[in-house]
C-alpha cells in the first residue's frame, strides 16, 4: 500500500535523487520537480499529501510555493528544505503555514521522522486495515479520486464478510483487480481464487468445466474430472463477464447459490459448496432481465453487494497517479531507467478520453517507455494519441472559433473538449470563473460541458 504521495521540489538533482532513495523504500509514492513552476504544475495534475520544497529555487522561492499551495491545496502539508537556515526565513515560513523546516544536509533518519510526523498529523499513517490516505493503492488498484475512494471503502467493508459481490464497469476499468482485492483481504485469502472467463468457455462445455463430471458421464469422458466449483472449495470463484452465461447455466448456478451444493455431471452424490461468489460484467444485467436474456432471480442473488467502477474519463484525477504507477511497473519490467513524465505529456494524458480505460493507459505508457531514449516521457512519445498539443488549445471563445474554421469535425470535437478541460483546470473547476475566463456566458459554457459529458463531479483534486 502506498503510504502517501510526496512531491520533492529542488533544483539540485542530487537532493531530489537522495530524497527518492530515502523515501521510496519506505513505501511512499514520490515525484520530483526541479523548479517551483514545475512543482505547481505537478500539483495541478496529481494529488499529493506532502510537499518538500527547497527555499531557494531558480524561479520562485519556496515561501511563494508554500503560499500558493496553502491557497489552492490547503490539505497538502509543506516542509521547507534549505541550506540557508535563518531565523527570519523560518519565521516567514511558519507564518505562511509551513508544517516544519529542515536544514540541509539532513540525515535519512531525520527526513523519515519528519515525513512520518507530517503524514501522521494528517491522518495518513498505515493503521490496521483502514483506508486513510488520499492516494491509496489496494493491490494494483490505484486511485486518488473520490469515486475510487468509495470503491476502496466498499472493498474494505465487504472483504471481511462472505457476501456475494457483483462488480460492474466498462472493459479495462479493473474489475478483476477489485475481485482479487476482495479475496486477498478476506478470511479466505489462503484458499483458492478461481477465475471463470465466461467469454472463453463454449456453452457446450461450461457445465462440465464448472461442475466436473464422472468417468463415462458422456462420450469422451474417459476419466473423472474435478470442476472449477470443486477446485474453489473454501475460497472464491470469480465469474468474469457473467452476462455471457446462457440461461441454462444461470439456472444451475442459482441452485448452487441457494442450496450451497452441486452435483458433477453423471454423479449421484452432491458436493457441499463452501464458496464465495464474486462476479463482474460490462453489461446492463437489469436491462437483460427485462429482455429475457438474463434470469431475474439469478441477478438478485448476484447483486447482493454491488460495486461500480466508473470509467477513467469520469475520474480524470486518477490519470496521473495511474500513469506514474504504470511507469514504475513497466520501466522495471522492460529494464529501462525511465523515471518521469513531463508536465506537457501529463497534460496530454489528462485531456484524453481513454475509451479503453486504465488498461489502455497502461498499454500506452508501456509503449512510450519503449520509445523513450532518455529518462523522461514527453509528448512525442505518446504520438499515437489524437490530442491537440497543449500550446494549440485555445484560451478564449474567439480563439476557439478561429481554430474550428481550419479543423475537420473529429478534430473540432477534440479541440472543444480540450478547450473546456483547460479552462476548467485553470480555474480550479469553478464553472462560473471558467466561463468568464474564456469570454462565454455561463449557460453556454455549461451547455458545451453537457455536450461532452463533462461535469463538476469529475473535478481534479485541485478543484474547489
Amino acid at each position: 500500500m502506498s503510504r502517501g504521495g510526496i512531491l520533492i521540489i529542488d533544483d539540485e538533482e542530487i537532493i531530489r535523487t537522495s530524497c527518492e532513495r530515502i523515501l521510496k523504500p519506505e513505501g511512499y509514492a514520490v515525484r520530483t520537480a526541479k523548479s517551483g513552476t514545475e512543482g505547481l504544475q505537478a500539483l495541478d495534475f496529481s494529488s499529493f499529501d506532502l510537499v518538500l520544497t527547497d527555499l531557494k529555487l531558480p524561479d520562485i522561492d519556496g515561501i511563494e510555493v508554500l503560499v500558493r499551495i496553502r491557497e489552492k491545496w490547503p490539505d497538502t502539508r509543506v516542509i521547507i528544505m534549505t541550506g540557508y537556515g535563518t531565523v527570519q526565513s523560518a519565521v516567514r515560513a511558519m507564518k505562511a503555514g509551513v508544517f516544519d523546516y529542515i536544514e540541509k544536509p539532513f540525515s535519512p533518519e531525520d527526513l523519515l521522522a519528519l515525513v512520518k510526523r507530517a503524514l501522521e498529523r494528517k491522518g495518513l499513517s498505515a493503521r490496521g486495515g483502514e483506508i486513510v490516505a488520499s492516494h491509496y493503492e489496494l493491490g494494483n488498484i490505484v486511485g486518488v479520486s473520490q469515486a475510487m475512494q468509495r470503491v476502496f471503502q466498499l472493498i474494505a467493508k465487504v472483504a471481511v464478510t462472505g457476501s456475494t459481490v457483483l462488480i460492474t464497469g466498462e472493459s479495462g476499468t479493473g474489475k478483476e483487480l477489485v475481485a482479487k482485492a476482495i479475496h486477498f483481504n478476506s478470511p479466505r485469502k489462503e484458499q483458492p481464487f478461481i477465475i471463470v472467463d465466461c467469454n472463453a468457455i463454449p456453452e457446450t462445455l461450461i457445465e462440465s468445466e464448472l461442475f466436473g463430471h464422472a468417468r463415462g458421464a458422456f462420450t469422451g469422458a474417459f476419466e473423472k474430472k474435478k470442476g472449477l466449483l470443486e477446485m474453489a472449495a473454501g475460497g472464491t470463484i470469480f465469474f468474469d463477464e457473467i452476462g455471457n452465461l446462457g440461461l441454462s447455466t444461470q439456472a444451475k448456478l442459482l441452485r448452487v447459490l441457494q442450496e450451497k451444493e452441486f452435483r458433477p455431471v453423471g454423479e449421484k452424490k452432491t458436493i457441499q459448496a463452501d464458496i464465495r461468489f464474486v462476479s463482474a460484467t460490462n453489461k446492463d444485467l437489469k436491462m437483460m432481465t427485462r429482455d429475457g436474456t438474463f434470469r431475474e432471480d439469478f441477478f438478485y442473488r448476484l447483486n447482493i453487494f454491488p460495486i461500480h467502477i466508473p470509467p477513467l474519463r469520469e475520474r480524470r484525477e486518477d490519470i496521473p497517479a495511474l500513469a506514474d504507477h504504470f511507469l514504475g511497473k513497466h520501466s522495471l519490467e522492460i529494464g529501462k531507467d525511465v523515471t518521469h513524465i513531463s508536465a506537457e505529456a501529463m497534460r496530454m494524458l489528462f485531456l484524453y478520453d481513454w475509451p479503453g480505460n486504465a488498461r489502455q493507459l497502461e498499454n500506452i505508457v508501456q509503449r512510450a517507455i519503449i520509445m523513450c531514449p532518455g529518462k523522461t516521457l514527453r509528448p512525442e512519445h505518446f504520438s499515437s494519441l489524437e490530442i491537440p498539443a497543449v500550446e494549440e488549445v485555445p484560451k478564449t471563445v474567439d480563439e476557439l472559433k478561429e481554430k474550428k474554421k481550419d479543423l475537420r469535425l473529429k478534430s473540432v470535437e477534440g479541440i472543444e473538449k480540450s478547450f473546456l478541460m483547460e479552462a476548467l483546470r485553470r480555474n480550479a473547476w469553478n464553472i462560473s470563473k471558467a466561463a468568464s475566463d474564456v469570454g462565454m456566458q455561463r449557460p453556454n459554457f455549461h451547455a458545451l460541458m453537457k455536450k461532452y459529458n463533462i461535469s463538476a463531479k469529475q473535478k481534479h483534486p485541485s478543484g474547489s
